[in-house]
């Protein structure tokens, strides 16, 4: 089964050709990343037409790549939620059309359970069930993947997502964006214990999580410095931003393994790609005996294929949308249905 593969929640507009759930035939992608570096950070009006402006010509490619033509394609599968949500409704209305004129069922599928996805097209092997560290520029959740289609959230932050803070961070650093990247090359080498950082419980919730308190610790402890005058060791600070984040996610996914039973682990999302919080959860799992399954970094970030991989199963489900499908700018990941 071939599934045409539509991505374009935030700022990466993706088109893939994926075959029978793992199988990539292509995944055609344009950033635009350094349109938004200019304004540190996402521009939603500005994604919506850069996603205008590129997606046909992105779907004409995957379709060449995958050496396919338009009459090969079984169905469309696009992301419907979560994400900004103009730049979710073009790819959505695109998909829509390419559904109706190829006369090809039009599959909806959650984002998050798409990053889920990644680990099947890296893994082929993995299958349900499992827990899954789902962690981005926008989410941060643990989540029970009973099956392909049927998840339980565990536990989620209370305010800010992961990714946002490396961002938020290293913006006010003024090493570029989206921070992920440059934050975890500057962390070579630093110390991970020169500063002190907090770490957060939430009382009565010991899975769910708040960065909001560690956000506003390092960017006291920038703008402190600034004041003061003093050069801060940005390696040792890089590092020890990231030994905070990696404290506050690694743990809880353990106990959650414990407290389910799971003996399986994944992780998924851009944050997936930090090497701090890669390694960590590979000693956490050497030391209680459990699988670990990362996502290459390629399918770490936005992609089509992961939506393709996911839009199968969720097709062998018997999730069918009609013309009016809406999109979503927020909507849980183990919600049932998608309407």
């Amino acid at each position: 089964m071939n599934i045409l593969a539509v991505e374009s929640s935030c700022d990466e507009t993706a088109v893939a050709v994926v075959r029978d759930g793992r199988t990539v035939l292509s995944d055609a992608i344009a950033s635009q990343v350094e349109m938004h570096t200019l304004y540190g950070g996402v521009v939603p009006e500005i994604a919506s037409r850069k996603h205008l402006e590129a997606i046909a010509q992105l779907a004409d490619r995957a379709l060449e790549e995958a050496g396919l033509t338009r009459r090969e394609i079984d169905a469309v599968a696009c992301t419907y939620a979560p994400g900004l949500i103009g730049a979710v409704l073009v790819g959505l209305n695109f998909a829509k059309a390419v559904s109706y004129a190829l006369d090809v069922p039009l599959i909806p599928v959650h984002h998050i359970r798409g990053h889920i996805a990644a680990n099947y097209i890296t893994h082929p092997a993995l299958e349900p069930p499992f827990l899954c560290l789902c962690v981005s520029g926008g989410n941060t959740l643990i989540v029970d993947v009973e099956d392909y289609t049927r998840l339980r959230l565990l536990g989620a932050t209370r305010d800010d997502a992961a990714g946002e803070c490396f961002d938020k961070v290293a913006r006010v650093l003024g090493i570029g964006y989206p921070g992920g990247g440059p934050m975890d090359r500057l962390a070579k080498g630093g110390d991970d214990q020169k500063y002190p950082l907090p770490r957060s419980k939430v009382d009565g919730a010991p899975l769910d999580m708040s960065f909001s308190g560690l956000k506003t610790a390092a960017l006291n402890l920038i703008h402190n410095a600034a004041q003061k005058g003093e050069a801060l060791d940005l390696a040792s600070f890089a590092a020890s931003f990231a030994a905070a984040v990696s404290d506050e996610l690694v743990p809880r996914v353990m106990l959650a393994a414990r407290q389910t039973g799971r003996r399986k682990i994944a992780a998924a999302g851009g944050v997936a790609a930090n090497s701090r919080i890669r390694r960590d959860l590979e000693s956490a799992c050497r030391a209680e005996g459990c699988e670990l399954y990362l996502p290459e970094l390629r399918l770490c970030g936005d992609n089509g294929a992961m939506i393709g991989c996911q839009g199968y199963y969720e097709y062998q489900a018997g999730a069918r949308a009609g013309l009016d499908l809406n999109g979503f700018a927020s909507r849980p990941v183990d919600a049932p249905g998608w309407a």
